[in-house]
This record gives structure tokens, C-alpha cells and sequence, in this order.
């Protein structure tokens, strides 16, 4: 369960939300928990949001996402000083398309 957990770097949102899904907490906190068990590990947050919205709130919607999973990563035992957060807003998608499916894949913050 551990391995596959960490292996699991992509968490997705849903529209116009910056709390991650329920569904994502058992493998964040891992995430958390292998932070605090390697303390001269540290990762990149990386936000993200679709292409509705504004560049302003696209990126503040990707930064709000990153320190989400953030604080959930603290609160589970990782250090601030193990984890940068930085949003791309819609700048980087993961899917170009322009439908539902695509935008789905856009809304989400990366373990790096």
C-alpha cells in the first residue's frame, strides 16, 4: 500500500475547488508521514487549473490547491521547510482539449 501510495504524484480537484478529494487523504498522509520519516527529503507542489477563469484567479486557484495539500502534508508530519509550493495556474495543462474530460485533468496539483 505504501509504495503504490507514494507512487501517486497527481491529485485532481474539482471546479473552482481548492480542497482535494476525500478520496486522496489515506495517500497524502502517507506522503506526509515519508516526510517526516526522511527529513532531507523535499518536494515541489506544483498547482494547477483549467483554462476557465482568469490568468489572476487561475493562478491563485493553483496556489490555493498546492497549499492545500500542503498544510494536509505538515499536519502529517512533514516540515515547511521540506515542501515549495509554486502555481502554473492554466499555464502548463495536462490536456489541451476543451472539454469536460480535459479540464478534469488540468485541475490538479503534482508531486515533483
Amino acid at each position: 500500500m505504501e509504495a503504490a501510495a507514494l507512487a501517486t504524484t497527481v491529485f485532481y480537484f474539482d471546479f473552482d475547488v481548492s480542497e482535494f478529494m476525500a478520496s486522496d487523504r489515506d495517500v497524502l498522509a502517507i506522503h506526509g508521514r515519508n516526510l517526516a520519516a526522511n527529513s532531507s527529503r523535499r518536494i515541489r507542489l506544483e498547482g494547477h487549473a483549467d483554462e476557465r477563469g482568469t490568468r489572476e484567479y487561475n493562478l491563485a486557484l493553483g496556489e490555493r490547491r498546492a497549499n492545500s495539500i500542503r498544510d494536509y502534508l505538515v499536519v502529517n508530519g512533514a516540515s515547511l521547510s521540506q515542501i515549495e509550493t509554486v502555481s502554473y495556474g492554466e499555464e502548463r495543462p495536462a490536456d489541451t482539449g476543451q472539454t469536460e474530460a480535459s479540464y478534469r485533468l488540468n485541475r490538479r496539483v503534482e508531486i515533483k
